[in-house]
């Protein structure tokens, strides 16, 4: 039997999945492909395609019957990705191919792109694989299948009695290999004859592939019929182990309704309009326009270890030196996007990986391809937001390298003015090199809100959304959208008037940009001239010098994580001071906050050992690591004692959740001014970033010198939604009551104690979100800096009296979406 895939093969003992690795359905050998193309292995007949087009089986001679699943749980694609080029009841010869899959899109869609390669009809048949592993090309032979000497013995005929359940099936995707694998294990101890029904067709249920055959999905109403010894108890085991959704239970709201129009999941009852979560805020109107970037065709056999070593080493120091030079001139989120390429470059462990690989035989972008794929697997599949971007981050790198080896170039990124871009999703090298001045907008299927994607989008000004789901992908090439990202929409074919009040926003959107910009440079104040500062968040020399232009008239926040992370070693003391010391000039003398290192859960660092955690952002993160690590704190504070002149640097505490935190670093700050000699005051504040924090802010504010409130953590602490997880993405709202209550009560507790509160997550930055902060009681806005003059132009149009009148009628909402809609009623 020949390869039906180039790959790497290997012994189906290796599979992540027990329902092959333990043969439930069959024996086999497994292929962890290369290439996005599934090939006949013999001649034969298509006998089961399933709907998604991700696994196929075909009956040849003898009896023979061969399951081919490309990749692990792909059922959960739901074809996406998938080309199927035959249909049931089709003759192949071997070599003709069978299914075309976009092996980028399963790779990051599923959690395993091996595929088994099964003999399922196995009476009389035994299989002798002809390799334990290693490359393999489409049509080498990869096993052989033999007829037993032994006559089987003619069938018995199944007397006794008959049993009947019917059963609605509860499983999310249906009745696919896994869990038709379960029903045939379960019912090993019965001797009664067993057949699932659904409408006139029947299948044996001892049959996973016959079941498959049936197309049983969520919702669907199946008989299942036993007939023989211990019948009742076979059909009431079948249908209980059914019911149970055998870890793939629907939610009760998913279960069956009318196939969805074309365009689906809208946010209301208008048709064509579709709901996305927002990356990067803003309004376009555009021309949909798809973007697909083409897997590379490599030659997979090395032409000797020794060449393609060398072939390899180019091409990771071409990359490494274009990277080098990017970062000459880059700064804020592009600079950290591409210090992890760096660090990734020359990971021991990665370089190792494809060395062996070549000395396998495999040529160099087969090598580093096979080295780079599963260590971007395993990211995905670790649950931690950070290391998730981090598996994206790989991918690119991944192409990056490839194309130099192979002296291939991806086309550049060049589309018509007013494009808005569709995908399924975007790599960080891809977002780059988009030109705002063609693409307005883009909206991908996947995605998160807080990925690198997410972030280079709004560096960019590029409205986007993020996590739209299937519904994205019928859209066609060339229509008109409507694109506003504030609201998390996307508009299909708007009509003449959607598309005059939308174009008539963008155009007043533009003048007060313009207005705003003309303006920035005065002192932010209401209209009746009430004092809210507004500053900038920052996270590096060239973010001040931009704040500065935009403005600001401080930093509200200083990130100081990219100092510490994609490195071995902590960075020193005298190497913190003069960065902060740069920063601090480049503000001009305006107040500068420099946030302590927060560190762990999404964000590790090597050198500080921290050990893995069920939850990390329940574990050692923010100030607890510090304190966990006296060095590392102790050596921060020193830092910031050297700026100067003392004082125009404050210092901030994230993950605050304790008075007791508080005073110990206090202590340690106290100690040091001491030792350094330092009598003038430097202002100690903390993070509000747990309901802990908010529901005590009034002891906290009696020992604190003022509170900053990072609502992108204490949204997702207080709605227990992780913000890396797009999964919940669409329910994380910082606008929800219960967040705003939290806000209210911390600027409650803070203002007894006499101490100012600002903002620096994510909300101060959002227009409809701003007057309700002012109206809770918040002096101080730190903003994306791109928006800081939007934000102070908004300011001067409210009053504080309006302000409080609307934050109350805010907090009488029952959800986010009311909270949203009444905010675009006083904005409008």
């Amino acid at each position: 039997m020949g390869a039906p895939m180039a790959g790497w093969l290997m012994p189906l003992d290796e599979v992540s999945d027990p329902v092959f690795a333990q043969r439930m359905l069959g024996d086999g050998v497994a292929i962890d492909p290369t290439e996005g193309c599934l090939y006949a292995p013999c001649d034969g007949e298509v006998t089961v395609l399933q709907p998604t087009g991700h696994a196929i089986t075909l009956r040849a001679g003898d009896g023979v019957e061969l399951l081919m699943h490309i990749g692990i749980d792909t059922v959960q694609l739901a074809g996406a990705g998938f080309d199927p080029q035959v249909k049931v009841g089709d003759q192949v010869r071997a070599g003709d191919v069978l299914i075309r899959f976009d092996l980028d899109s399963v790779v990051c869609g599923a959690p395993s792109v091996v595929t088994p390669v099964l003999l399922i009809s196995q009476d009389g048949l035994t299989l002798t694989a002809k390799r334990g592993s290693g490359l393999v090309a489409p049509g080498e032979p990869i096993f052989t299948i033999a007829r037993a000497g032994a006559v089987a013995e003619a069938p018995t005929e199944i007397v006794g009695e008959t049993a009947t359940r019917t059963v609605v099936v509860p499983l999310a995707h249906g009745i696919h290999a896994r869990p038709a694998a379960k029903l045939r294990e379960v019912l090993v101890p019965f001797a009664a004859k067993v057949t699932i029904t659904k409408g006139e067709q029947s299948a044996d249920a001892r049959s996973p592939v016959r079941l498959m055959t049936l197309g049983i999905k969520l919702g669907d109403t199946i008989r299942i019929t036993a007939q023989g010894g211990r019948a009742d108890e076979a059909a009431a085991t079948l249908a209980a182990l059914i019911e149970s959704g055998m870890g793939e239970k629907a939610d009760p709201a998913s279960a069956p309704a009318p196939a969805p129009a074309p365009v689906a999941a809208p946010v209301s009852d208008e048709p064509n309009l579709l709901s996305g979560v927002t990356a990067a805020p803003g309004l376009a109107i555009g021309t949909a326009r798809f973007f697909r970037l083409p897997e590379l065709t490599i030659d997979p056999i090395g032409k000797g270890a020794s060449l393609e070593r060398a072939r390899l080493e180019d091409g990771i120091a071409k990359v490494m030196r274009a990277i080098e030079a990017d970062l000459s001139h880059a700064a804020g989120p592009m600079r950290s996007i591409l210090s992890a390429h760096r660090s990734m470059l020359d990971d021991p462990e990665l370089l190792d990986a494809a060395r062996n690989a070549m000395l396998d035989g495999a040529s160099a972008s087969q090598a580093w391809r096979q080295a780079i794929r599963p260590q971007a697997e395993l990211l995905r599949q670790s649950g931690d937001a950070h290391l998730a971007e981090r598996a994206d981050d790989m991918v690119d790198l991944e192409r990056r390298v490839v194309s130099v080896i192979e002296g291939v170039q991806d086309a550049p990124l060049v589309f018509p003015e007013g494009t808005i871009l569709l995908a399924d999703d975007l790599l960080p090298s891809q977002v780059t090199g988009i030109d705002p001045a063609q693409v307005c907008g883009f909206a991908t299927v996947r995605g998160g809100p807080t990925s690198h994607v997410a972030i280079l989008a709004a560096s960019l000004g590029i409205p986007a959304l993020v996590a739209m789901g299937s519904p994205l992908r019928t859209i066609e090439e060339g229509e008109t959208l409507i694109l506003d990202a504030g609201a998390g929409t996307l508009r299909v074919a708007p009509n003449a008037a959607q598309r005059a009040e939308a174009q008539a926003r963008v155009d007043a959107r533009t003048a007060a940009l313009a207005a705003a910009r003309a303006a920035a440079g005065a002192e932010a104040r209401l209209a009746d001239g009430t004092r809210i500062e507004v500053f900038a968040n920052l996270g590096s020399v060239g973010d001040a010098e931009r704040a500065v232009a935009a403005g600001a008239e401080g930093s509200g926040l200083l990130r100081t994580e990219f100092l510490f992370l994609d490195r071995e070693t902590p960075p020193s003391v005298a190497e913190q001071t003069a960065e902060y010391q740069a920063i601090a000039d480049a503000l001009q003398g305006r107040p500068l906050i420099i946030r302590l290192l927060d560190i762990g859960g999404d964000k590790p660092a090597p050198y500080l050992p921290i050990a893995a955690e069920e939850n990390p952002a329940l574990g050692l993160r923010g100030i607890r690591v510090g304190l966990a690590h006296p060095q590392v704190l102790e050596d921060q504070l020193r830092a910031i004692l050297g700026v100067r002149p003392i004082g125009i640097a404050k210092i901030m505490l994230p993950m605050i959740a304790s008075v007791g935190e508080l005073r110990a670093v206090r202590a340690v700050l106290d100690r040091l001014r001491g030792e350094l000699g330092i009598g003038e005051t430097v202002a100690l504040g903390i993070m509000v970033e747990t309901p802990a924090a908010a529901a005590t802010a009034d002891l906290l504010a009696a020992e604190a010198d003022f509170l900053s409130i990072g609502t992108n953590d204490l949204t997702q602490y207080t709605l227990a939604m992780d913000r890396g997880n797009p999964a919940v993405a669409s329910g994380i709202d910082g606008l929800h009551p219960a967040v705003l209550r939290l806000i209210a009560d911390t600027c409650r507790g803070a203002t007894a104690q006499g101490r100012w509160v600002g903002v620096c997550g994510g909300l101060a930055s959002d227009a409809l979100a701003v007057p309700i902060l002012v109206g809770l009681g918040v002096t101080e806005l730190s903003a994306t800096v791109s928006v800081v003059p939007e934000v102070k132009a908004l300011l001067s149009t409210l009053t504080l009296e309006r302000a409080r009148a609307h934050a109350a009628a805010a907090l009488a909402c029952a959800t986010a979406a009311d909270v949203r809609r009444l905010a675009r009623e006083f904005t409008a």
